[in-house]
Order: C-alpha cells, then sequence, then structure tokens
C-alpha cells in the first residue's frame, strides 16, 4: 500500500488494513503527520499537536495487536478533536486566552470512547473562541482566502485537507452541518442524546450537540456507534442499546426513499448558483421528492433558538464574563450581555416551543424519510472575518432532529456545496440509511484539495 495515500483514506478501510495487518498504525501516522507538515501552513487547522505523542500511541496500538490483545473497530486509527472536548494528556483552550493552559484531568466521555476503540488521539483542532462566532485561524483548504465555517473550523479542514481521516466537532446552532458544507467533507450530527457531551465546554445544555467529521458515510456511522451511550452526568442522555448504525445503512432500503423539499422560510437568501444546483438536483430526484413549505412558526424558530442559546451561554460563561470581560470579542461579549438581559418569562417561553415543533414534524416523517435542504446559503464566502451564516441548521439543532451534509455539489466558483438531509428525532439509522441511497443515485462524495 503507497504511504503516500494512506492519509486519504476513509476511516473504515484504514481500521481494517490494520486488522488484516496491511499496515501498522505507526505507518498511517507517520502518513498523516507528513501530510500536515505539507498542508498545516496554509491551512492552519491544529491548536495542539506533538507527532512524538502521536506516534507513541501509534507504537502502543501496534504492540497491542502484535500481543493478540483486543483490536476495536477504530483500533489504531488517528482521529482529530475539536478543543472544547477535554483530553487528559492535551492541553484544552477551548479557543480563548481565558482557558490558556488549561490541562483536564481526565478526557471527555466521547474521547475516552474513542480511546476504548483504539482510536489515537492525533491532537486538538481549531475551534472558534467558545465555540461561538468569533473565527480562529483556520482557513479553508479547498481554497485557503475563503472561510471553513465554524465553530469546528479545524476539525473540517482537518479531514478535508487529507492530515486525519475522522475528527470530532460540536453543533449547537451550524458547527458542524456548515463547516462540513464548506469544506466538503461528510458531517453529521446525531440526534440529541446519543452522544454524551461529558467533559464539553457547555453552552448550551438545550442545544449542544456532539458531531463528526469524515470522508464517507461509513465512517460516520461507524464512529458514531463508538462515541454513543448513556452518562449519568448528561441528564439528556438515556440507558438503551447502542445504535446499530453501520448495519443499517448496509441495508438496501425497502423500497427508495422520499425526500420532502423544503426551501426554508430564507430561501431569498440562497446565492443564485446554488438554488440552480438544487432545482437540478430536485429534477434529478424526481418522484422521490415532494414540496414541503415549513409554516411561518418555522422562522419564530430563529428567534426561538437565540433566545435559549444567549441564556444559557451567559450563565454557562458567567464567570468568564466577570473576570475577563475585557478580553472577550466584542460579538461574544454582546452575546453574553444580551443573554443576561433576558427574563425568564422569555426563556421559559422559547423552551416551551421545541416540543410542539417536533410534534409538527412527525406527520411529514411518516410519508418522507428525510427532509432535503440547503446546509447553507451557498459556497464558504471569501475572508476570514466571518464563519458564514448557520441559519439553515437552527432549526434542526433546536429540534434536536439528526441532520447530515452530503458533499454532493459545487458552486460556480468550484467551491463545496453541501446537501443538507434532516431525520426524525431518533431516527438516525433510517436517516444514514436515506444517505446512502442518495449518494448513491446521485454520486459525489469527498475529493482532493486542488
Amino acid at each position: 500500500m503507497d504511504a503516500s495515500q494512506l492519509s486519504w483514506l476513509t476511516a473504515t478501510d484504514l481500521a481494517r488494513a490494520i486488522r488484516d495487518g496491511a499496515i501498522s498504525s505507526e505507518q498511517l501516522v507517520e502518513a498523516c503527520l507528513a501530510r500536515v507538515r505539507e498542508a498545516e501552513p496554509a491551512v492552519q487547522a491544529w491548536q495542539f499537536l506533538d507527532p512524538e505523542h502521536a506516534l507513541a500511541q501509534a507504537r502502543s496500538r501496534d504492540q497491542d495487536r502484535s500481543a493478540g490483545r483486543s483490536v476495536g473497530p477504530l483500533h489504531g486509527v488517528p482521529v482529530g478533536i475539536k478543543d472544547i472536548f477535554d483530553t487528559c494528556d492535551l492541553p484544552t483552550e477551548d479557543g480563548s486566552v481565558l482557558h490558556a493552559g488549561r490541562t483536564p484531568e481526565a478526557d471527555a466521555a466521547a474521547v475516552a470512547m474513542l480511546r476504548a476503540a483504539g482510536a489515537v488521539i492525533m491532537g486538538k483542532t481549531v475551534t472558534t473562541e467558545f465555540a461561538a462566532y468569533t473565527p480562529g485561524k483556520t482557513r479553508n483548504p479547498r481554497n485557503t482566502a475563503h472561510t471553513p465555517g465554524g465553530s469546528s473550523s479545524g476539525s473540517a479542514a482537518a479531514v478535508a485537507a487529507g492530515m486525519v481521516p475522522v475528527a470530532l466537532g460540536s453543533q449547537t446552532n451550524g458547527s458542524t452541518i456548515r463547516p462540513a458544507s464548506f469544506c466538503g467533507v461528510f458531517g453529521f450530527k446525531p440526534s440529541r442524546g446519543v452522544v454524551p457531551r461529558s467533559g464539553v465546554l457547555r453552552l448550551s445544555r438545550t442545544l449542544d450537540q456532539v458531531g463528526v467529521f469524515a470522508r464517507s458515510l461509513e465512517d460516520l456511522a461507524l464512529t458514531c456507534e463508538q462515541i454513543a451511550g448513556h452518562r449519568e452526568d448528561d441528564p439528556d442522555t438515556r440507558p438503551r442499546a447502542r445504535p446499530h448504525l453501520l448495519d443499517v445503512l448496509n441495508q438496501d432500503p425497502p423500497f427508495p426513499p422520499t425526500f420532502a423539499w423544503v426551501r426554508t422560510p430564507m430561501w431569498d437568501s440562497v446565492d443564485a448558483d446554488a438554488k440552480e444546483a438544487f432545482a437540478e438536483l430536485a429534477g434529478e430526484l424526481g418522484g422521490q421528492i415532494v414540496d414541503f413549505e415549513l409554516p411561518q412558526t418555522a422562522l419564530a424558530a430563529l428567534e426561538w433558538h437565540r433566545t435559549i442559546m444567549e441564556a444559557e451561554m451567559a450563565a454557562n460563561l458567567d464567570r468568564e464574563y466577570e473576570v475577563g470581560h475585557d478580553r472577550l470579542s466584542e460579538p461574544l461579549r454582546a452575546q453574553l450581555e444580551r443573554g443576561r438581559a433576558l427574563t425568564a418569562l422569555e426563556y421559559q417561553r422559547a423552551l416551551a416551543r421545541i416540543s410542539p415543533l417536533n410534534e409538527g414534524f412527525e406527520e411529514l416523517f411518516e410519508r418522507c424519510d428525510a427532509i432535503l435542504t440547503p446546509a447553507a446559503p451557498g459556497t464558504a464566502p471569501q475572508g476570514l472575518e466571518s464563519t458564514g451564516s448557520p441559519a439553515f441548521c437552527t432549526l434542526w439543532t433546536l429540534c434536536g432532529m439528526p441532520a447530515l451534509s452530503l458533499p454532493l455539489m459545487q458552486g460556480e466558483n468550484g467551491l463545496p456545496l453541501g446537501v443538507q438531509l434532516v431525520g426524525p428525532k431518533g431516527g438516525d439509522a433510517r436517516l444514514l440509511r436515506a444517505a446512502r441511497w442518495l449518494v448513491e443515485r446521485v454520486g459525489g462524495g469527498t475529493d482532493r484539495p486542488r
């Protein structure tokens, strides 16, 4: 196997090659580090990366295999970790000078489960400041003059640039789906409560959800199976069997799936080339797609989301605001101040809207397998001052529904244009299976940056 190609393979293929003895974990990590040396000066995806520490983990994984010890589903595969997930062996600074040098004593639950599955924790990827809106240093590997999106900027860019096959991110608004779309990789935000958030920076208990970036649907399913579970310190998780995402993904659907084409009330803000691309996609799907108009309350959901997010952010970052007010960026400081000014009545009214919203989609999902909608208004905006609009993700995050970004199209400028699929809450496996049908029908997938 050509060592120069290893860093571009999928995690699924790499884990199989390591199990079969075709490659070693050390060879794979060396290949990924070589790609980092090549691409990182321009992309700047990593916040902390210690090559010797990554190689030491890989050698340990190889020794385990040679000694006949248990080999996990991700044995020897390097994974990038967004720098809001606690890691016991690497700093976790949350994208802020206020947390500089912070070194947790224990791993976040998702990180611990990745280690248990045999993964090598490659390093920490760049996040925006406190996973909010102020950009970090990362550039889009498809065109470094454009934003990679946020807040999971480094994770999306690292996968797109071939530095690592899989990376963890998070989503409180659009922080997984949007950067996946902008960088041209697969992104998945499972249903709220599937993956525990223990040891992850808390912005909003109501809205925070873990996400995954990868080069294939199989990689998303494989990785999410390993990090799904119940933790008592995350009260939104439940004791239940681990979801069989990979098995269902690889099953043929009983009949071709039907997609509800949802333009959303923000359709006027979509770029002209994106509108044309989605029209072509709808035409390609023919009878498998039906138009669905969201009720006007969907537009109000943007404000409900903002109320909940800013109120909970203000509470969770209260200490940071009190002791480091002058060292916060102006946009984050403004968010926290708006949150501090909200009344309990405003907050509780917004929370009360979530259950009726989910109930309103129940009939739709009895008729359709997934909602098809833009992941963003268009391709990654030029410039690095903003991470782009998350508005096309907000409603689904508020509802806690599973969402995917599929790299199926591109804009007139040649940059990726993601297709977002959304499923019913708890319908993660069914959503992945519908996505596989769509990818096979339309074609597409990740490629290398030019």
